[in-house]
């Protein structure tokens, strides 16, 4: 945590705002409302906005932090830099200017056929972050893009657009990621899924996390010193947390993986903190603090991300959960189980169910979202409807006694959210659900069950988990848990300990999945291997081995 002599420094807008708020629940005035809103440090118009820095100027590469894409559109793509010729200075090496970008998208990776091209401003206020929303481009194509500012060019990225509405693709590949603790080993599994063949990349949360690095990054083993000392604490502030994304996005693995496909994003626990809960931060400490540093970490969090405008946060607020189509094939929405979320139950942690984590009351997602996703299955064309969401989803029960002790902060903690989630799938009459999960670095393969009590109940969808890139270290690919976890859930088909990434081929006729690992990433550069593949097929869900 924070040391005790070093107090948290937020931004004054935010500091001002809280002074005049108290609380986030007092939000219900238009005047309160925009206090928080950090409105009055968002780029303004006119003769009050920033000056403009000439980019000839700028003293050496600003591209370090690299390029990205996401949320593909039929007819549009989104496009990410940001300028930080200093990544670990806390300015970025660059004056409190608006600095001009351009940019350019073609049909091939030489820039020979530019179909588009146009320039956008870097604001200081966004950290000199850049997100160009590149619209009236064909469906179903492959695009590459690069930037320049000054005499300096970006390395090219590769994008591409979602098939037409209403379209039939025969087929998608994509990647899933998650939890990629920077200091618990080398990006070695980004390096591969870069070279992968995805249409796109879903990361599932835990993009980074706000614990403190050394300046050796911890199991990366650099030489002593090579870190500086400003990511020697946990991350608080708005500056903490915008210096993290930087020494994150400085590894050339995870550029790589950016560069080479669109990525779809939402967030966990610890892109803000540890296991919070809506307003709730993890150990008992006042909710207006806690509501600053969401505030500071849901903003640099949308600034770092390949996000569009709709997902510009307000104050601490940021609608995180979206749909996206990949023509009739595949509906992907996308959740958000920490920002409406009930408290854990019991105070969190592996529990015994009861009266507590059982309250029909109790939700994970919080109605509004709730009822979002019900309603979109009941209006969806597609084979296939895929969520990608952050906590495990299906029941997982951590002894072979009766009853066992079940994870509070995952769907286990939110029985009565599950249910209704399960309920309203059936009632839309979706055939073929699938869940896609992060969150507990390991993979996991799970049929969905109607009741998870009864193993001969009615398996309703699949739940694919994808282990960590890094996080927990090298691990092992049979934990010590194994036995214990594949007798108490029958419906757990496979288990894995090795860090790596998924990849999931959807068709008319089925889907697969291939849990890919890496050896160790202790040590850079290692093998990557399959280790299973399941298919299930579309109409009759359930997993079977490839």
């Amino acid at each position: 945590m924070t040391p005790a002599n070093r107090q948290p420094v937020h931004a004054p807008e935010l500091r001002a705002a809280a002074r005049s708020l108290g609380r986030r629940r007092f939000l219900t005035g238009t005047g309160a409302a925009a206090a928080l809103a950090f409105a009055v440090n968002l780029p303004a118009a006119g003769a009050a906005s920033a000056a403009e820095l000439d980019p000839a100027r700028i003293p050496a590469d600003p591209f370090t932090l690299g390029i990205a894409s996401g949320d593909p559109l039929p007819d549009s793509v989104l496009l990410w830099t940001r300028l930080a010729p200093a990544p670990y200075q806390a300015d970025g090496g660059l004056p409190a200017r608006r600095v001009a970008v351009r940019w350019e998208l073609a049909l091939d990776e030489r820039f020979r056929r530019v179909v588009r091209r146009g320039t956008a401003t870097a604001h200081p206020e966004f950290q000199h972050t850049v997100h160009v929303e590149v619209g009236h481009l064909a469906p179903g194509r492959v695009y590459h893009y690069r930037f320049r500012a000054g005499r300096w060019t970006s390395p090219a990225g590769r994008t591409r657009t979602a098939p037409a509405a209403g379209s039939r693709p025969t087929g998608l590949t994509f990647g899933l990621v998650s939890c990629q603790r920077y200091d618990e080993g080398h990006y070695t599994a980004y390096r591969h899924l870069a070279q992968d063949d995805v249409d796109v990349v879903f990361h599932l949360g835990d993009y980074l996390y706000e614990y403190a690095v050394d300046s050796a990054g911890g199991a990366r083993g650099l030489p002593k010193g090579t870190l500086p000392a400003l990511f020697g604490h946990e991350t608080v502030t708005l500056e903490d947390y915008r210096l993290r994304y930087a020494l994150y996005k400085s590894d050339p693995d995870l550029r790589a993986a950016h560069a080479a496909h669109p990525f779809i994003v939402t967030w966990d626990d610890h892109e803000t903190e540890n296991n919070y809960a809506d307003d709730v931060p993890e150990t008992d400490g006042p909710r207006d603090a806690f509501l600053l540093r969401r505030a500071a970490a849901y903003r640099a969090y949308w600034e770092n991300m390949p996000l569009r405008s709709p997902q510009l946060p307000h104050g601490p607020d940021l609608r995180l959960y979206r749909r996206l189509h990949w023509g009739r094939l595949a509906q992907f929405d996308v959740l958000d189980t920490r920002q409406y979320r009930s408290d854990q139950a019991y105070g969190d942690g592996w529990q015994y169910g009861g009266p507590e984590s059982e309250d029909p009351a109790r939700t994970l997602t919080g109605g509004a979202q709730e009822r979002w996703l019900i309603d979109g299955w009941r209006r969806s064309d597609a084979l296939w409807n895929v969520v990608p969401q952050q906590v495990t989803f299906s029941e997982r029960r951590n002894s072979t006694t009766v009853p066992s002790k079940l994870s509070m902060d995952s769907w286990d903690g939110y029985p009565a959210s599950r249910e209704r989630v399960l309920a309203g799938a059936r009632a839309a009459g979706v055939e073929n659900l699938m869940v896609l999960t992060g969150d507990v670095h390991v993979h996991y393969a799970f049929d969905i069950k109607r009741d998870f009590a009864d193993p001969d109940s009615p398996t309703v969808g699949t739940e694919i988990v994808t282990s960590s890139v890094t996080s927990g270290g090298d691990g092992s690919a049979k934990p010590s848990n194994w036995n214990t976890l594949m007798t108490a859930n029958p419906h757990l088909r496979f288990f894995n300990g090795l860090r790596g990434y998924a990849t999931v081929a959807l068709d008319r006729r089925l889907a697969r999945a291939d849990f890919k690992t890496v050896s160790q990433v202790t040590r850079p550069g290692a093998p990557l291997t399959t280790a299973a593949s399941f298919v299930t097929e579309a109409g009759e869900p359930g997993l079977k081995p490839a």
